[in-house]
């Protein structure tokens, strides 16, 4: 059966890999912190990713990468519900929010979102009731601790294997509280609490992580698994960043979360012209 992403409006074929495209409206991310805080470079750079190749816009309030400080529910609530709502009445693209506050899914549900993607997995308080009552797909990742403190000495008994239990875990009380197994998406956290070797074993055996028979989404862009492996500071990560991508495509992933649309877009392409002939 042909996987599917059910949003508000329309429906999204995941037969192939589609691109997520990132959207950071933070003063501090990782990456491209401070560069979309505003509406106008924010819209304009939605209008790229489109072109580009996007198929789901990705809306991130508060930074979540290592060490990073919590934001408030209003501060959150104020940087990704204007964006949100110009991004619905201006484009025809599916629309994410990446958030682990229930009082933003909420809102975000209300004013439109397509998908939930949450790097707490719906943990936190109020979550799985904030989404229960909707019909919009839920992003379900794993994160070994939290921002502030995942990558002091992650440990695992077997990576691959305690982040199975974790999702198992995860999709029973998502369904008991009334959320339906075919709503959720896999998301299995790299860079999330995971040392460098952590994260290469984890990339090896995606695969595995298909045994649930749900969409898996896959964010390596730019990260430090990248630039510590070939020593590369966050700009000169493209080809590595795009070389983890096909390969998690290669490895069954369903959504590619990236900041170079274009460039991976691209490579997914080459990657589906050759699977036609195998």
């Amino acid at each position: 059966m042909t996987k599917q992403l059910k949003g508000v409006n329309s429906t999204l074929d995941l037969s192939s890999p589609q691109v997520m495209g990132i959207l950071n409206i933070t003063p501090d991310s990782f990456s491209d912190g401070g560069q979309f805080s505003q509406l106008a470079p924010a819209m304009a750079q939605v209008s790229r990713m489109i072109a580009d190749g996007a198929t789901i816009i990705d809306i991130g309030g508060e930074s979540t990468r290592p060490g990073a400080a919590s934001v408030s529910d209003e501060e959150e609530l104020a940087r990704v519900i204007p964006i949100l709502t110009a991004i619905k009445q201006n484009f025809q693209v599916l629309v994410s929010i990446d958030t682990s506050k229930a009082c933003v899914m909420r809102a975000a549900i209300a004013a439109g979102a397509d998908l939930i993607n949450d790097v707490r997995a719906l943990q936190n308080d109020g979550c799985l009731a904030a989404v229960a009552n909707s019909n919009i797909p839920i992003c379900l990742m794993h994160m070994q601790g939290l921002p502030r403190s995942m990558q002091v000495q992650p440990q695992y008994t077997d990576v691959v294997g305690d982040i199975m239990a974790f999702f198992q875990q995860r999709i029973d009380a998502c369904v008991e509280a009334g959320i339906g197994r075919e709503r959720l998406i896999l998301d299995p956290g790299f860079g999330f609490g995971k040392t460098v070797a952590h994260n290469y074993h984890l990339l090896a055996n995606m695969s595995r992580f298909r045994e649930f028979s749900l969409p898996i989404l896959a964010g390596l862009s730019r990260k430090s698994m990248i630039g510590n492996l070939l020593n590369r500071e966050v700009s000169q990560r493209l080809a590595g960043s795009v070389s983890a991508a096909v390969i998690a495509a290669q490895q069954g992933a369903d959504i590619i979360r990236v900041h170079d649309v274009q460039a991976t877009v691209d490579a997914l392409k080459v990657l589906q012209a050759v699977n036609q002939y195998q």
